[in-house]
Parts: structure tokens; sequence; C-alpha cells
């Protein structure tokens, strides 16, 4: 008599050990790539600081700018943590783990739980998505209104209760998500949808129009400093459609495009890493391609063909904004992965030894593009010269003890807030006192009358000292 597996107590829990597994590995996951990996901040975080100490709740004008729930959210965790590495990185930190259980209901809620399980696990484990989660600015935000979208949409579609409170938040999260550039072509998506799919459009004259239309002026409310910045501003729309100032170059985009996405042979490390998903997570894309148009007239069909036409376009004219594939992929990656275990099953249909034995190459593959993503993210963001350079570690390294740091003019803006929440620290770019603090990029505007008495140094560059600690000599 054989073993009956399906009566071990682990069996049916299997699920909630599995998803108890991916619940560790984020956390374990954030607090790595939060505190160790890339191990500083780059130009765009400090920017990002910059730009939402701008922000103040009284002045209506000051709230129409792009990623303005990022923004407000950065602001409060730099306001209770001052500023750090850690303030700076906390709120994509918690929008990444948002993103994620939104990402792992929604597979649930599209695929078999085998296969929700085995995709979770390989999009945690990305080095776009790491790279994102940790990165103190709004990119983690493209991720983000994509998933929850979707997930809203997909329980206001299955009518799940509690039903008026998906619609809230659907149109809620619909209206925040319209202060990112290029979120309003997943709205579109979901809209075109919506009218094209029979089934879609039968759901949609069921819903109750009035919770509708109060659902929709939610939305429109929180809309009005955005609205309000448009009309004073129409470059502010032409941001947020993604329509670039200038003619883009199509070759050269293109090209670029390439290379992100198929760049295999010469990958890339500057900024972000390219290309952004592995050879191996990209022929599993390309199996779920060909399985989404044998299949497209689903709804789940309709609404990634869709999304994914809206959004050719917009990758052409601006090819940097790789973050706003990161979920159509997923779900063609899960599309791809439930293809081939369906085909291994319907070749041994009544072989439980076939199909057993078909689970033991899945689990090597899905465990080969796990760790080979978690090696390329953890080794290229940490350890590749042409990376590391562009994270600096200056706030982490500034001398506690600091009473007046001295920055050049283009380092002025950053470390005014730097000094707006640290006691005691005044900035400006000339001397004066007996002792201050000079930055490596102004060490040559102090005068003679002053001594180092120390420097301060980094491991990760070539010219390693950061800060001087200057006194004045006394004659």
């Amino acid at each position: 008599m054989g073993i009956d597996v399906t009566s071990f107590y682990t069996y049916r829990w299997r699920y909630w050990i599995g998803y108890g597994f991916i619940g560790v590995l984020l956390v374990g996951l954030f607090v790595f790539a939060g505190l160790y990996v890339p191990g500083g901040i780059s130009t765009q975080e400090m920017e990002s600081v910059v730009k939402n100490s701008t922000i103040s709740l009284t002045d209506m004008h000051s709230l129409a700018v792009t990623n303005l729930p990022y923004h407000m959210l950065q602001r409060v965790s730099i306001a209770i943590f001052g500023v750090s590495d850690f303030s700076i990185k906390l709120p994509s930190l918690i929008l990444a783990l948002v993103s994620a259980i939104g990402l792992i209901v929604l597979l649930r809620r599209w695929f078999r739980p085998n296969i929700a399980f085995l995709a979770s696990v390989i999009a945690i484990t990305t080095g776009q998505f790491l790279f994102i989660a940790q990165s103190g600015t709004p990119d983690i935000l493209y991720v983000l209104w994509a998933v929850w979208l979707l997930l809203l949409g997909t329980l206001i579609a299955k009518r799940s209760q509690p039903r008026t409170l998906w619609k809230v938040l659907f149109f809620v999260v619909s209206a925040l998500s319209l202060y990112t550039p290029l979120s309003i072509y997943a709205l579109v998506a979901l809209s075109l949808a919506a009218v094209l799919h029979p089934h879609l459009r039968y759901i949609i004259r069921q819903l109750s129009k009035r919770k509708l239309a109060g659902a929709f002026a939610l939305g429109v409310i929180i809309i009005i400093p955005l609205a309000l910045g448009v009309i004073k501003s129409p470059e502010l729309g032409l941001t947020i459609l993604g329509i670039p100032s200038g003619w883009p170059i199509v070759s050269t985009n293109l090209l670029v495009l390439v290379q992100q996405y198929l760049g295999f042979a010469l990958p890339s490390s500057t900024g972000l890493m390219t290309p952004v998903f592995g050879l191996g997570s990209m022929l599993i894309i390309g199996f779920g391609v060909y399985k989404l148009i044998r299949t497209r007239q689903s709804t789940q069909s309709y609404i990634v063909i869709i999304w994914l036409l809206c959004l050719v376009p917009i990758l052409i004219t601006n090819p940097l904004f790789t973050s706003v594939t990161f979920l159509p992929l997923v779900l063609l990656l899960a599309t791809g992965l439930s293809s081939l275990l369906g085909y291994w099953y319907s070749l041994f249909p009544r072989n439980p030894y076939a199909r057993i034995a078909g689970l033991i190459p899945l689990v090597v593959l899905v465990g080969a593009l796990v760790f080979t993503g978690l090696e390329r993210y953890v080794y290229g963001y940490y350890y590749d010269p042409q990376t590391v350079s562009n994270f600096s570690q200056d706030l982490s390294l500034l001398p506690k003890d600091t009473n007046h740091l001295v920055v050049t003019t283009g380092q002025l803006p950053f470390y005014q807030v730097v000094g707006t929440h640290r006691k005691g620290l005044s900035v400006s770019t000339k001397p004066s006192g007996d002792a201050f603090t000079v930055t490596f990029a102004a060490k040559n505007n102090i005068d003679a009358k002053y001594r180092i008495d120390r420097i301060i140094t980094s491991t990760t560059y070539l010219n390693a000292d950061r800060f001087y600690v200057y006194k004045k000599i006394v004659e």
C-alpha cells in the first residue's frame, strides 16, 4: 500500500507554511536591502528629500507635485526619525511590503495556489523589486498602484465582501495613483477592458450606481490639488502622461529597451542593473505571452494585453521607466509557469509518480531563478564598482559632534534639510567659528588659517576622504 501524502497534517497546512516562508523571506530581504545593500543613498534619494521638504498642507500649490503620496509619507518618516539612511528608505520598505502582500493575494485570485506561490517567490526575489523596495525614491509606487488597482478591480468584479469598501478603495487608489507619472495607463487598460470585454461590461452594469458615484466623488476631491497644478502648469500634465518635452530618438530608445530586457550577453550595472529579468525568467515570460495570445478571450488576457499595448509607446518615449512593466511581466511569468505545469500534467493524467517527478525540475528551475536573482542583486549592487559609486555613505559618516558643516552650493539644499532635523547643526557654504566640518567637494574653499584635525573616510570611493574636520590655528 502506497503512502497517502494528503493524510499528512503538514499537507493540509502546506500553503500557510509556504506563505509564512514568504513572509519571513520578505522581512529578511527588506532588512538586508534597507540596511546593507547597496549601503548608501543616491542622488535621486537626496532630491526626493529636498522635494518633500517643500510640501506644506497649508499651501495648496505645494501639493501639486508628482508622487505626492510618497513624499508625504517620506516627510512623516523624516519628521519622526530625523534625516538618516533608514528614515529616507523606510517609506519604500513599507510600501514594498504592502505591494508584496497585494501581489500575493492578486496571484492567488488569478492562478492556482501552487502557481501563485511559485510566482510570488520569484517576483519578490528579483533584483528590480528589491532595488526599488530599498530605494528612497517614489519608484516603488509604479508597483504599488498597479498591484492594488488590479487587485481591487478583481475583488469588485468577483463581488467579494465587503463590496462597498472595495469600491471606495478602488477610487481612492485610482485618484492617488494619478499623482504618479505613467500610472494613468493602468487605469486606461482597466477601463478599456471593462468596455470591450462582454463579461466585464455585464459586471459593471450590475454595480450600484449610487455607491459608484459616491466613491467617484471622493476620488475627485483627492485629485483637486493635482488638477489645479495642471491648470497652472500644463507641463505637469505632460509629465503625468509621460510625454517628453522633446521628440525622442526612437532608434536609440529601442536599443535601450533591448538592452534592458534582452541584453543577457552584455549586462550593465549603473543606476539599475540590466537586463531587469534574468534569462530563465524571460523564457518563461515568453511562454506566457504565447499562452496569453492563445487564451486572449479571457478577462485576464484582455487586461494584460491592453495594458501592454498601452505601455509599448510609453516605453519607447520613456525607456528608463522599467518599473511600470513589473506587474504585467510577473503576470506573464505566472501564466508561463501555469502552462508549463499544466502541459506536464496533461502528459501523465493518471500516473502519480510521473506527476511528482515533474515537480523536481520545476523546483530546481524556481530555485535557480530565486538564487540567481538574489545573487545578482547582492553582488551587483554591493560590489560592482560602476554601481557602488552611485550611492553615498556621507550622511551616515557625518560626525555626530558637527556643529557647523561647510558644503558646496549644489549640496546646500539637502544638507539644509539635514540641519533642520539635527539639533545644533548649522549648514552654509562658508566656514565660520573655530571648528567646523567640510565635505570633500567643498574642501578647496578653506583658507590657510585653519588646519585639518581629522579626516573621515569611506570604503566605497576611489577618493576615500569624505569629510574634513578643521580647527582654527592658534597664533
